[in-house]
C-alpha cells in the first residue's frame, strides 16, 4: 500500500469522529429534553434567594435583560447589582428598575475591593457578603430569562446531592449578520457539545450565564475570593464544586443572551476569547474540539476520497448529521428562533468556528474589558503596556 494510500485512509477514518460526535449529541440531546424529570424540574421547594448580577458597562436592551429577573414568578427573592464606580452607564438604568419595581428587594453596590485580578469576582465577592438568602444565583447583565426561570434553578437545591445548577444558553441578536453568526454557535455547537459531556460523565463545571449554589458549597471551596484571578471562573467555581462530591444540575429551561449590534471583525475577537477560556481551562478539551467539526473533516475527506460516491457521502453525511442536530437541540430542546430561521448559515458558522480554532492556539494576550492579561495556570497576570 503506497504511503498516500495509509494516509488517505487514515484521514477518511479520522473524518468519522465527527459523525461519531454528532450521533452522542442526538442521543444526548433526546435524553435531556425528553427523559424524566429531573431534580432540576422541582417546583414546590422554593427557598429565599439571592441574584448577584455583577455590572460592567451597558447592554443592548439592557432594562428589559434586568426587568426579565425582577419579574419572576417566584414568592421571595432579592436582586443586588454592584457595578464599580457611580459612572458606570448602566446606573441610571439600575436605577429605573429600581423605582419601577418598587416590591422588589432590589439594591445598588457601588465599588468592591480588589480582592483580585477579575473585576466580576471582585464584585461577586462583595455581593455575596451583602446578600441575605443562602442561595446564589449569578447572572451576566446580558442575560433575559422567562418568569419561571428562578422557579427551575432554586428547585434543584430540593436535592442535598445537588451543588450547582447551571443554564444552557441560546442567542439573541438584531439580525445582524455577525452577531447571527457568533449567535448561532450557542445552541448549535456549544449546547450540543454540554449534552454529550453530561451524557458520557456528567457536568463539572457551570456556564457564566447562570451560575447557582449554596453558601455552604460556596464556602467549601473558599468562597468567590478564591477564584478572583481565574480567566474562567465558571469553569473553576463548577470544576471545584464537583470536585467536592456535589452534583451541578444543567436546567431545562434555556436563558437568552442579547448580543450586541457587532461587527465580524468584534464577533472574531469575542469567540477567540470564549476559545482562549477554553484553551486555559482544558486544554485537553480545547485540543478535542477538532473531532466535534464536522465540516474541515469532510471537506478533508472528499478531497482525498478514491471515488466521487465516496466524497459525496462525507459531504452528505456532515449536512445531514449537522443539520439534524442543530435542529435537536436548539429548535426541539431550546426553542431558538434563530437557529430555525438561520440553518443556511450552519456551513458559514462552521467555517468561521473553526478558523476561530485554529487562530486561539496563538495568543498569549488576554483582551478583557479594556485591559491585556497574561494566563499563567490558569489565573490572570497583569500585562505590561505594550511599548
Amino acid at each position: 500500500m503506497s504511503a498516500f494510500a495509509v494516509v488517505r485512509d487514515a484521514v477518511l477514518g479520522a473524518a468519522l469522529a465527527p459523525f461519531a460526535f454528532y450521533v452522542f449529541a442526538l442521543i444526548a440531546a433526546r435524553g435531556f429534553f425528553r427523559g424524566p424529570a429531573g431534580s432540576a424540574l422541582k417546583t414546590d421547594y422554593a427557598p429565599p434567594v439571592s441574584i448577584l448580577k455583577p455590572i460592567h458597562g451597558f447592554d443592548r436592551e439592557t432594562y428589559e435583560n434586568f426587568a426579565s429577573f425582577c419579574r419572576q414568578d417566584y414568592p421571595e427573592f432579592e436582586i443586588l447589582f454592584c457595578v464599580s464606580d457611580a459612572d458606570d452607564p448602566a446606573v441610571p438604568t439600575i436605577e429605573k428598575i429600581i423605582g419601577d419595581f418598587p416590591g422588589r428587594p432590589i439594591r445598588l453596590l457601588i465599588g468592591a475591593e480588589p480582592v483580585g485580578a477579575s473585576d466580576k469576582v471582585n464584585k461577586l465577592c462583595r455581593m455575596a457578603r451583602e446578600a441575605r438568602h443562602d442561595i446564589l444565583v449569578v447572572s451576566d447583565s446580558d442575560v433575559r430569562v422567562e418568569a419561571g426561570f428562578l422557579r427551575e434553578v432554586a428547585g434543584a437545591f430540593a436535592d442535598p446531592k445537588a451543588g450547582g445548577v447551571t443554564c444552557l444558553y441560546r442567542g439573541l441578536t438584531d439580525d445582524s449578520f455577525a452577531a447571527n453568526l457568533e449567535a448561532l454557535g450557542n445552541s448549535a455547537d456549544f449546547a450540543p457539545g454540554v449534552l454529550v459531556a453530561r451524557l458520557l460523565g456528567g457536568v463539572n463545571f457551570m456556564l457564566g450565564a447562570v451560575m447557582a449554589t449554596t453558601r455552604e458549597r460556596l464556602a467549601e471551596i473558599g468562597g468567590f475570593e478564591a477564584l478572583a484571578d481565574y480567566f474562567s471562573d465558571d469553569y473553576e467555581l463548577g470544576n471545584r464544586i464537583a470536585a467536592g462530591g456535589h452534583r451541578i444540575e444543567l436546567a431545562r429551561r434555556a436563558v437568552g443572551i442579547v448580543y450586541p449590534r457587532q461587527t465580524l471583525a468584534e464577533a472574531i475577537r469575542h469567540q477567540l476569547r470564549w476559545n482562549l477560556s477554553i484553551r486555559f481551562s482544558r486544554p485537553m478539551g480545547h485540543a478535542g474540539m477538532i473531532f466535534s467539526m464536522g465540516l474541515p473533516w469532510a471537506a478533508l475527506a472528499a478531497a482525498v476520497a478514491p471515488r466521487g460516491t465516496v466524497a459525496a457521502e462525507y459531504l452528505a453525511g456532515y449536512l445531514v448529521l449537522r443539520t439534524w442536530v442543530a435542529w435537536q437541540v436548539g429548535v426541539v430542546g431550546m426553542n431558538d428562533p434563530l437557529v430555525a430561521n438561520k440553518l443556511w448559515m450552519l456551513p458559514i458558522r462552521d467555517a468561521f468556528a473553526f478558523l476561530v480554532w485554529v487562530a486561539s492556539f496563538f495568543p498569549q494576550r488576554i483582551h478583557w474589558r479594556g485591559r491585556e492579561f497574561f494566563v499563567r495556570e490558569k489565573r490572570l497576570v497583569a500585562a505590561p503596556p505594550r511599548g
